[in-house]
């Protein structure tokens, strides 16, 4: 089984949901994340607080530096994640159909690299 990140995005310059949208989306995630943990696919999965409260650690020339704030000035950050086993893609990519439709947002997939034979 390959491990794949699904990756939810969020823009900044769109408005907040309402509160109830929040809800909704919270409990059809957790529906999804229940299916993923039956099925098996789980790995890891969970939302991250705001990047405008991120640290960047940096060392440059042997000297660690750290800065607040996200790294990249973006048009979207990662809100969230799920790490799951899937036997293929495309089986990753129908569970990511399903975390975009709970979450009400897009949600990248990206294997993870093979670790290199010993």
């Amino acid at each position: 089984m390959t491990q794949y990140l699904m990756a939810v995005h969020h823009s900044p310059s769109t408005p907040q949901p309402a509160p109830e949208e929040m809800q909704k989306a919270f409990k059809q995630v957790d529906a999804v994340n229940a299916e993923i943990q039956a099925a098996g696919a789980w790995v890891f999965g969970g939302g991250l607080e705001a990047p405008d409260i991120a640290t960047v650690v940096r060392v440059d020339d042997g000297e660690t530096i750290m800065t607040d704030g996200p790294f990249g000035e973006t048009k979207e950050h990662l809100g969230g994640f799920w790490i799951i086993e899937a036997p293929d893609l495309d089986a990753a990519l129908a569970w990511a159909a399903k975390a975009s439709a709970a979450c009400m947002g897009p949600v990248e997939v990206r294997p993870f690299q093979a670790e290199p034979e010993s």
